[in-house]
């Protein structure tokens, strides 16, 4: 069975607290979009505001091969006629072929939000319908709180979907409106309605309870053709029913069509995108997508994994654009570390000591606050330091740091360094927003005269946690940093007492990992 994805991302995704896209954020993201595959891409209520109808407009200019633009909107006002309507006004001069129309279809919305009686919401989803279907429109009806609707008013529930039916809607959508939907419940609704009526029927659900991914496959399950949803889920309240589960449930574990299983790997990299554009931190927690959906940290999984990847994961994470990664951590067993080192090309398999050496240390320092699940860069140069496949590329002399605060100026931070490269001695200094910014900049400027490779290398993020609270201001500091040369990212770690120090094991390591990155290279 084929399934239509209908993506609404641009609109009520956009819904959600934190996301606010610009015009040049939801046009990429519908080329994006098209690019994977999907049918349908609502761009917006247009009337709403100025944005959406400008998006309609240069929407036309993209060169879109797969993706059918949808404007949305609502039914008519009680009693105007739809062709005076200022809402369906809007929507025409749109001039999509697609539209979507919400209608209530709960009578108590009816009542008490629109204040109209019964029928007379009924003649206006007719006179909107029908004015659209005249005028050559593919009309998708939205049938607003659908499941609240049928559970109190079965009777109303339905005359509202045979008055968009009989007006000639060419897809009737059942909306889970509120999030409340339970699987069960949505399936045997479903079920009675697709069996009820002689038509094409979607589902669009929202996460208020946690289901709208499970509703929305049972509603499949039920018999619906056409799915709505938005990349990660985003949406108002808890969010909206995420494609990015949704999609490769369906197609990889079901069997359905679609979208075409050579186009799934690009779902992560549409997922992280989107995230971009909402400028929002991606979860690492999400399945399929997520940095730790295919992630290992216990060692028994990962000794497992390296004998049959299947043993603890349900798919092949290629499929979806994703990759497998263990975590080395206390947790970690002979295993975890021989994975490790061979992803950082290090042969240790015949060395079942140093391994052993390698997993004592660590958990040695995981004992102290050490965390090398996101320092990678950290974890490669412990292993190589205590294989000796390491060298100091230089010798710290000493460095001091100063900060100076007066009653009405902002502080001065300034950190003076010397280090020792090749017997060669660099004494230098660099101010800096903070003391650790200072010193990052001083032993960069230190030692980008010898090692030139440094200059490309910028610190993109830098974390602080303190370990115990009982301790106050002496409590030991765990700091995280992460480094980029614009082709790859690695993280490094530090701890200590001092915050200063902690921040100093972190930069050296996230240095001496560029330099080391550079010497492969070479070699």
């Amino acid at each position: 069975m084929r399934v239509e994805f209908y993506d609404t991302t641009l609109r009520d995704g956009a819904q959600s607290e934190d996301i606010a896209f610009s015009l040049n954020d939801k046009l990429r993201i519908t080329e994006r979009l098209d690019d994977f595959g999907i049918h349908y891409v609502e761009g917006g209520w247009p009337g709403s505001n100025p944005k959406d109808l400008q998006y309609f407009k240069e929407v036309k200019g993209l060169n879109l091969k797969n993706t059918k633009i949808v404007a949305f909107s609502s039914t008519v006002k009680a009693h105007s006629r739809a062709e005076d309507d200022e809402i369906i006004k809007a929507v025409l001069e749109a001039e999509t072929e697609y539209v979507t129309i919400v209608g209530k279809s709960w009578d108590l919305h009816v009542k008490d939000a629109l204040k109209v009686k019964l029928d007379t919401n009924l003649k206006m989803i007719d006179r909107t319908i029908s004015y659209l279907k005249s005028l050559g429109k593919t009309v998708f009806f939205d049938a607003e709180h659908f499941f609240d609707g049928y559970k109190k008013n079965k009777t109303y529930a339905m005359d509202v979907l045979m008055a968009a039916y009989n007006a000639g809607a060419d897809l009737l959508v059942l909306c889970d409106t509120n999030g409340g939907g339970m699987p069960f419940e949505v399936y045997d609704i479903v079920t009675e309605v697709v069996r009820a009526i002689d038509t094409r029927f979607g589902i669009h659900t929202h996460n208020d309870t946690e289901n709208a991914v499970a509703n929305s496959i049972m509603a499949v399950k039920g018999g619906c053709c056409h799915v709505q949803g938005t990349i990660n889920g985003y949406g108002e309240r808890c969010g909206n029913a995420n494609l990015c589960s949704i999609i490769p449930n369906l197609i990889l574990k079901m069997g359905y069509t679609g979208i075409e299983k050579d186009r799934l790997y690009q779902l992560r990299e549409l997922s992280l995108f989107v995230d971009e554009m909402a400028n929002l931190i991606p979860d690492k927690h999400r399945p399929y997508v997520g940095e730790s959906a295919f992630a290992h940290k216990g060692g028994i999984h990962v000794s497992a994994i390296r004998k049959n990847p299947e043993t603890y994961e349900h798919v092949d994470p290629a499929l979806v654009g994703n990759s497998q990664r263990v975590l080395v951590s206390d947790l970690s067993g002979e295993s975890s570390i021989l994975y490790k080192a061979k992803e950082f090309n290090i042969d240790i398999e015949k060395e079942k000591k140093a391994a052993r050496d390698i997993i004592k240390k660590i958990k040695e320092m995981e004992m102290f606050g050490y965390q090398f699940e996101g320092a990678d860069g950290s974890l490669e140069l412990l292993i190589k330091k205590t294989l000796g496949l390491h060298r100091r590329y230089f010798e710290l002399i000493g460095f001091k740091v100063i900060v100076e605060k007066n009653e009405k100026d902002p502080p001065i931070s300034e950190a003076t360094i010397m280090v020792k490269v090749d017997n060669r001695v660099e004494h230098t200094a660099a101010s800096g927003t903070g003391p650790v910014n200072a010193l990052d900049n001083a032993l960069r400027k230190a030692l980008e005269k010898f090692y030139p490779a440094l200059k490309s290398m910028d610190l993109v993020d830098y974390k602080v946690r303190v370990l115990s609270t009982k301790d106050g201001t002496r409590a030991v500091t765990r700091v995280l940093i992460e480094n980029s040369d614009g082709q790859r990212n690695w993280g490094t770690v530090g701890v200590s007492e001092n915050i200063i120090e902690a921040s100093w094991q972190a930069l050296v390591d996230g240095i001496d990992y560029k330099l080391l990155i550079e010497e492969e290279k070479e070699t």
